[in-house]
């Protein structure tokens, strides 16, 4: 599926994209008014390098920027719990056609809290929202569950998760060796979500994975751009 044809070029430019279970397809299809909110958010998104700098990992100036995007939109955080009710039934007698199962003959058990304490960021609707800038890989893990056990339940048709792309790895190391040891190979970014979706661990749930791009990085381009400058200036003009 060409994600050309339905991500528009500024969003191409700053974001890569990732489409799982033809969520991009859903979501611009039956949830045009969520998927608005988004895209919206992700045009408005500019990040400076001392909020990179600041510490607090997923509570850190970076996500508040998408609560105070999506809240006053109608999008809200929400979490589920949920019993497994399990019927057992006795045959009411064996035959060569197996016989038939008594309905006064069931037990039920119920298995309380199956389902419990299952947050996610953003919902709105029938589409879910998860954004993880800096924690633990393995927070991957607990947010595909999530959206499966909330796709399984009917609650959501869609999820989209958003982290850091692997190409601010550069931007990282410009600002120092103890910055890019925060944002680590064992913290959440895109190669991480993605070996996770390729292993199919969002169940049945489509996803939208995408991926923050150091173009959304205030003034890092400009940055490049003069020190390729400079460079150029101390040799004189030679190729580089």
């Amino acid at each position: 599926m060409p994600i050309n044809r339905y991500i528009e070029p500024e969003l191409r430019d700053k974001f890569e994209f990732h489409n799982y279970g033809h969520a991009l397809e859903i979501l611009t299809t039956n949830f045009q008014e969520e998927w608005n909110d988004i895209t919206e958010c992700l045009k408005s998104l500019n990040i400076t390098t001392d909020e990179i700098k600041t510490a607090g990992g997923n509570k850190s100036p970076i996500p508040a920027k998408f609560d105070d995007f999506l809240f006053p939109r109608g999008w809200t955080e929400t979490k589920i719990t949920a019993d497994l009710l399990v019927k057992k039934m006795d045959r009411e007698k064996r035959t060569e056609q197996g016989g038939k199962f008594k309905a006064d003959r069931t037990e039920e058990i119920v298995i309380e809290g199956f389902i419990d304490g299952h947050n996610v960021d953003f919902i709105k609707g029938k589409v879910a929202f998860d954004l993880e800038w800096n924690s633990k890989d393995q927070t991957f893990d607990r947010d595909l569950l999530a959206m499966r056990n909330y796709y399984d339940a009917r609650i959501i048709d869609v999820g989209i998760i958003i982290t850091r792309a692997e190409d601010l790895n550069d931007v990282f190391s410009d600002l120092g060796k103890e910055i890019k040891s925060k944002f680590g190979a064992s913290t959440t970014w895109m190669g991480k979500l993605k070996a996770r979706l390729d292993a199919r661990r969002n169940g049945g749930c489509p996803i939208l994975a995408i991926g923050i791009r150091k173009e959304c990085v205030e003034g890092y381009e400009r940055r490049i751009t003069e020190y390729y400058s400079k460079l150029t200036e101390l040799h004189q003009g030679e190729e580089i």
